[in-house]
């Protein structure tokens, strides 16, 4: 088993420490390193190689929002980031989220809860926390200006199927449960995710959900 390589970065010794002991306890978990702040954290990335960095959005001199910017915008990029807040309808998780991180944690997460995420984010293949990931995404997109034309336009370059199954990883599901939405393999349903991927420039499944709401592909609940 490949063991996941994961960098913290908070600027509480207390919260690094603790989320140390944690996952090092865990199976195919490692710590590699801590970072007390934005900029340690983008200048260990590059020297460690983690592949997973647990990030808090409030620190000194760099915050965790630019942070994640820096680490996932290059095209090479491989690292992906969980954000750490201590409540989850935060308007900087949200726009942690939109600068490419992965999905979010709450700081009380159990030791069980804090791996699983992990894992989670590093395969890449499941949007976390679906129900308040959506929320959280939903409220703060609701208040947002109308939808950029840009981006609009660029659903366009979807198929028909391809959209509604965008529509469906923003409602939260898996892509077993979008196979038997729509009766095919799941196997289909990867590819359609994958190309969707690569058609719009998105990086997970988080990042595409935070584009339907975006876009108004997909309307919060009410509106």
């Amino acid at each position: 088993m490949t063991t996941i390589r994961v960098l913290i970065a908070d600027d509480q010794m207390m919260v690094r420490q603790g989320f140390t002991v944690l996952l090092n306890a865990e199976p195919g978990i490692e710590v590699v390193g801590q970072a007390v702040d934005g900029l340690d954290a983008v200048a260990k990335t590059a020297e460690l190689a983690p592949d997973v960095v647990l990030m808090d959005v409030r620190m000194p001199r760099l915050g965790g929002i630019e942070a994640t910017r820096r680490l996932t915008e290059p095209a090479v990029a491989t690292v992906k980031v969980l954000v750490l807040t201590t409540f989850d309808l935060d308007e900087y998780v949200y726009e942690a989220l939109r600068a490419g991180a992965s999905g979010f944690l709450l700081k009380d997460a159990s030791a069980a809860e804090l791996a699983q995420a992990v894992r989670v984010v590093a395969a890449g293949d499941a949007l976390l926390a679906p129900n308040i990931t959506k929320r959280l995404i939903a409220e703060f997109s609701r208040v947002t200006s109308a939808p950029r034309a840009p981006l609009k336009d660029r659903v366009g370059d979807l198929t028909e199927r391809e959209t509604e199954v965008l529509s469906l990883i923003a409602q939260g599901l898996s892509n077993g449960e979008i196979a038997e939405r729509l009766v095919v393999a799941e196997q289909t349903v990867k590819s359609h995710v994958g190309r969707i991927l690569v058609k719009l420039g998105l990086r997970d499944r988080t990042q595409a959900t935070v584009f339907a709401y975006e876009t108004g592909l997909i309307r919060p609940a009410g509106y």
